[in-house]
């Protein structure tokens, strides 16, 4: 996910929560609506000073809004992650793939609903 895209998505995350328009936080900051649309869509890159108007339109601290950017952003980084994790996996031997991997994912588990695998108890 690009900075851009954690930014616009966490200032309109931030508008609608308040249940304000773009038209009125636009007013407020002294951005065009068009413009702060494209800010929140991930459109365009929002200036420092136009990232402090936003913010002030909106009551917001800036410092608030880049640490939760901030954690999206990680958060993200960590789910990208964990899918390349389970793709590189599924090219091992027996899951679909070919390949000599002498390694061992310990991050890897398989989950049988209870009761899968066993034989039934005879009840007397």
């Amino acid at each position: 996910m690009l900075l851009r895209d954690a930014l616009g998505e966490t200032l309109r995350d931030a508008r609608t929560s308040q249940n304000r328009t773009l038209r009125d936080v636009s007013t407020a900051a002294n951005v065009s609506l068009g413009y702060l649309s494209e800010v929140e869509r991930g459109r365009k890159e929002a200036s420092s000073e136009l990232l402090a108007s936003i913010c002030d339109a909106l009551d917001l601290q800036m410092s608030d809004v880049l640490d939760t950017v901030s954690r999206n952003l990680r958060t993200d980084s960590r789910i990208a992650a964990a899918k390349n994790r389970v793709i590189a996996n599924s090219s091992k031997p027996g899951l679909g793939g070919g390949g000599d991997h002498r390694s061992v994912d310990t991050n890897l588990r398989i989950v049988l609903p209870y009761g899968a695998g066993r034989a039934e108890a005879s009840v007397a």
